[in-house]
Order: structure tokens, then sequence, then C-alpha cells
């Protein structure tokens, strides 16, 4: 499978280690397979045993979560905080709140931000935590009463100098503010350990819109670098409607681009003329589903979402989740025009379908690269809460842009130094193992 025997011995046994976890296994095997063109050249990944330190988390802590519903019965779900390197900086990472969460999810999520974080050039380590708890559907009293309990576990293992968590798949603003306002509560201090928090306390301006907002930034920089060309009069289709979806939704209409598809659970919606982008997120604030703007809007509507990668289009965002665009889904979206596509969700495109669009010369960004921008303003958002400060909105933004525009060109060159001039998923993942291994390499056998 790979070049190197060494990358093969470690991956045979990360699959004896893991058996079962599929998103794990599939997010070590991407990574290996691109860092297998150099790792031959240096014998001393080898020697230290970079590569196993690299694939075992540094702490994997899971728990129950009991907690009692409205009509007074005591529900039980399972929490998880995987802390999985801490070489460069403090483990850093988000919490999801689904019932698709399990351990194979967590510890994929923290692999891939321990290098997502190395791209930002900020002093952040990789972590992530999160429960198989649903939030739809539940009263916002058991959602804090579950907060909290979920909290009273994990408050031990974070630190504003430790692990800073922040908010994921069903963790927005008011998760986040029961989780902080908990673990306040708990310590009896007020430290920046949580980002994402609300700006009455400490929160930052745009970090909710972050992930979208960088996602455009990152792909408006690709298409100038590779194409010299921007996003005015692209036709873009997003897939996940929700924070990352709705503002990348946004910026991609201010940035000039139109709109013509987009996507939640509850099916797809499209439109030549483009969608009414605020509409969209106004729904999304409500917590209501797309098929209530087919309701109000003239529009194409499916309850098949995956109808929306037949959609035509210039380029591609997937935001929803993992493995959510199948080789099918990318045949489709070839077919239909698209040209380049972003990551806006952690790891959306299975194996075949990014070996699928990598094949056809589409250009291709990885999310561990492309979405960064969250991360990276919670790095700002951590940087204000340490000075006891608030940066304006503009300051903010102009921070974010540099720091997309940044990783795409570390990882732009990168792919060129490696001779695979213009391979992202390459380039993204290299340069992040290189800084990784370098700060392990400087700090000895931890």
């Amino acid at each position: 499978m790979f070049k190197s025997k060494y990358l093969e011995r470690v991956f045979t046994e990360c699959l004896r280690k893991n058996a079962g976890e599929i998103e794990f296994i599939q997010a070590v095997r991407e990574f290996f397979e691109a860092i297998d063109l150099i790792v031959d050249a240096d014998p001393e990944i080898e020697r230290l045993g970079i590569i196993e330190r690299m694939v075992e988390p540094e702490r994997l802590i899971s728990f129950r979560v009991p907690w009692v519903d409205d009509a007074g019965f005591v529900r039980v779900n399972r929490g998880y905080r995987v802390q999985f390197n801490s070489a460069i900086g403090p483990y850093k990472g988000g919490t999801r709140f689904d019932v698709s969460v399990n351990q194979s999810i967590i510890k994929f999520l923290a692999f891939e931000q321990t290098f997502k974080n190395a791209l930002t050039g900020l002093p952040l380590g990789g972590g992530k935590g999160g429960a198989d708890f649903d939030p739809v559907n539940k009263s916002e009293g058991e959602i804090m009463r579950f907060c909290q309990s979920y909290m009273a576990e994990l408050y031990r293992h974070l630190g504003a100098n430790i692990d800073i968590p922040a908010g994921d798949l069903g963790v927005g603003a008011r998760e986040v503010g029961f989780l902080f306002g908990y673990y306040r509560k708990l310590t009896n201090e007020f430290t920046g350990t949580f980002t994402g928090k609300g700006l009455s306390y400490g929160g930052s301006m745009l970090r909710p819109e972050a992930t979208g907002y960088g996602l455009c930034y990152f792909a408006a920089e690709m298409l100038s670098n590779l194409k010299g060309e921007d996003l005015k009069g692209k036709r873009i289709i997003i897939s996940g409607s929700g924070n990352v979806g709705s503002n990348a939704a946004v910026k991609a209409k201010k940035l000039g681009a139109t709109i013509v598809g987009m996507s939640d659970i509850s099916g797809m919606i499209a439109s030549d003329k483009g969608l009414d982008v605020d509409f969209v997120k106004k729904l999304k604030n409500e917590r209501k589903m797309l098929s209530e703007y087919s309701l109000l809007n003239d529009c194409d509507f499916s309850a098949d979402y995956r109808d929306l990668w037949k959609v035509q289009a210039d380029i591609a965002f997937p935001c929803a989740t993992q493995n959510e665009i199948n080789l099918e889904d990318a045949r489709n979206i070839v077919k239909s025009g698209v040209t380049m596509v972003c990551e806006g969700a952690n790891m959306p495109c299975t194996e075949e379908a990014i070996d699928y669009f990598r094949a056809r010369k589409i250009l291709f960004a990885p999310g561990k690269a492309a979405n960064a921008g969250g991360v990276s303003t919670s790095g700002l958002e951590m940087s204000q809460n340490s000075q006891h400060l608030r940066w304006s909105e503009v300051e903010v933004d102009a921070k974010l842009k540099e720091i997309m525009k940044g990783i795409y060109h570390n990882c732009y060159r990168t792919s060129v130094r490696v001779g695979q001039p213009g391979d992202l998923v390459i380039g993204a993942n290299i340069a992040g193992f290189i800084r990784v291994y370098e700060a392990m390499k400087a700090q000895g056998i931890i």
C-alpha cells in the first residue's frame, strides 16, 4: 500500500490496535499516503518513533453522562475527549453532540485537528470531544442539564493552557454558554478555557462566521493562484446549511458569487437565479429546515439532499459532515460542471471521491486546510482573552483573511517542494506533519 516499509508496518499495527474504527483509519491512511513521499528521506522519523506517536493519542477520556429529562427520567449518554497531540501547544478542538458520535469519529476529528492547527501557524495542539447526545427536539432545560453533567466530569481535564474546547456539530452558542457557565462555577475562575463564547462574556467578533468566511478566503486565494480568477460570477453549491454552510453562502455572495444550491437533512433547494442566502441564514438561526424555504420562495426542491450534486455549478463546498460525498456523488459533481471542490466540513469526501476528483484534475482543497478559519479565529479569541481585550470585526476579519491566505500558500509551496505542484492534499498533510514532527523531535521522547 505504501512505498515506505516503515509506514506499512505502522499502519498494519494501527489497524490491529484500532479495529473497527473506520473513520480514524481513513484519516490515518490519507495522511500516510501523503507523507509516504518524504518519510524514508529522514531516518530520524523512524528512529524516534515519530509516526507511532503521532497515531496514538496522548490521552483518551471516555465517561458516562447521566442527566434528567423533562419527564423526570434519568438518561445516560457517553462522553469523550481525545487529547491527541500537544507538541506545538495546548489541545484545541471542538465539541460535537450527535447520535453518530463514537470513539472512532472523535479520534479522527482530533487527529485531523492536530495538523489543521499546525497549518494555522498558531501555537495550538490537537484535540476533540463530544457525546452521542442529540440536542434536536430537546428542551432548553434538558440541553442545559446535559451540558452541566458533561462538564461535571470533563472540567478537571481542561484549562486555558491545557485544553480549550469550542463548538462543533450540535454545539452552538447556547451549548457553549451552558458548558462554560458550569465550568466557571466548578473551577471558580473566569479564563479563556472555551472559545466560541458569546460576545457578552469574552467571545470574539466573527467567531460564528469564521469557518465559512475562511473557506471563502481560501477558495478565492486558490482560484487566484492556480487560475488567475476570483469568486465573482462563480456558481456555487453548498451542502449543509448550518453554521459553516450558511456563513460560507453569505460571504461567497459578498465576494460576487451566486449560490445556486444548498442542502440540509430535509432536502435540497436550487435556483438558477441564486438563492436568498440571508433568508437561509435566518431560517437556520431559528433552527428551521430548508424545506421551509421552498414554501416561501421560488426554487426547486428535492427531499433527497444528494440531488444537490446534480445542480449545474462551478464550485462545490461540502459543509455537512464526514463522508457525505461518495463516488457516485463525485461523478455527478464532475458531470454538473464543477471544477473546484473545497471541503468546509471535516473529511466530507470519501477516499474514492477524492481520487476521482484528483484523477480528473478537479481543483481540490482538503478540510484540514480549507476549513481552518474556525480554529484560527478561536486562536484569536484566546489571544484577546489573555490580554483582556476585544478586537473589532474589521481587525478580526483582516487577521482571518491573512491566516487563510498563509495556509493556502504554505500548502501550495509544500506541494511544489515535493514535486506535486497544486496537489493540496499532499501539500496540507506534509506541511502540517513537518511542523508537528519538528516540535516533537525538539522535545524528546514524551
